[in-house]
């Protein structure tokens, strides 16, 4: 059966794919972001995932305010890198890994939680430049993805204990699928961080690091955290972090931490990783 090895979490800042893609990931601003994935490019080399199931949140590539689906599976062979306004990032086109897709939105689904289903969609950076932190710049992407898009952009987004609890059915799902395959689940976005109005530029490292002491230690409580406690302490666009909450769902209730990375700032935002090991 397929088996969940690891979660990762991890921002997907759009200035961290830029910064790689013009050969600028050696200045010394971005040698500090980029050294916090030394450790994981090891790791991951290692580890050799077959799938990664990657949350993220689309940024009006595949969406717009015409269609806002709450949460959608990505159930096609392959995705391509989306135009964002200046052109395709340089990276190779996502493989998907639609046996696997289409079996976790019938569990999924039959479990009650709605999801949108994708058969054609391009990815922009919320995937890509994850995807870039942990392999670097190969001709191929090493895995296949599922991508699992999240609307945290429009008003309502769903809370953490729905992400808590719809991971889980993931976990479930994933778990009952007939094929050795060593699966990982990434959550995307965040850490604090607002783009527009008085307070744009907030970065909150007292609530980020404490964010991912519960994310590690006590993510039910981490789960309970209202919307408005997100925006308050991490800024519009803070409530990102809800998607890690998918990832950390459908782990174990008990996870050994590998990696931990926290820096301020790149771009105008803080950036967040973690390693989470599930149990053998």
């Amino acid at each position: 059966m397929a088996k969940i090895t690891a979660g990762v979490s991890t921002s997907h800042i759009p200035a961290i794919g830029a910064a790689l893609d013009n050969g600028r990931s050696a200045e010394p601003y971005w040698a500090k972001v980029f050294s916090g994935f030394d450790f994981s490019k090891r790791w991951i080399a290692e580890e050799k995932p077959d799938v990664v199931f990657l949350v993220y949140n689309d940024h009006a590539s595949a969406f717009s305010l015409e269609m806002i689906p709450t949460f959608a599976i990505g159930c096609a062979e392959s995705f391509k890198p989306a135009d964002e306004g200046w052109g395709p990032r340089p990276v190779p086109i996502v493989q998907g890994s639609p046996d696997l897709a289409w079996h976790i939105a019938e569990a999924v689904i039959q479990s009650d939680f709605d999801l949108t289903i994708i058969n054609k969609m391009d990815v922009d950076h919320g995937l890509t430049v994850p995807l870039s932190l942990m392999f670097g710049q190969p001709e191929a992407w090493p895995c296949q993805v599922i991508p699992f898009a999240v609307n945290v952009v429009q008003y309502p987004p769903p809370s953490g204990a729905r992400c808590y609890a719809l991971g889980k059915a993931i976990r479930k799902a994933i778990e009952s699928f007939d094929a050795d395959l060593n699966v990982q689940i990434w959550g995307t976005g965040g850490m604090s961080h607002q783009l527009q109005g008085p307070r744009a530029g907030l970065i909150n490292a007292k609530f980020d690091n404490h964010f991912l002491d519960l994310l590690v230690n006590d993510p039910e409580a981490a789960a309970r955290i209202p919307h408005v406690e997100f925006i308050r302490e991490a800024g519009s666009e803070g409530i990102e972090l809800v998607m890690w909450l998918i990832m950390r769902g459908a782990l174990a209730d008990t996870v050994e931490e590998l990696h931990r990375f926290y820096h301020v700032p790149a771009s105008n935002t803080a950036v967040g990783h973690l390693i989470l090991k599930n149990p053998a």
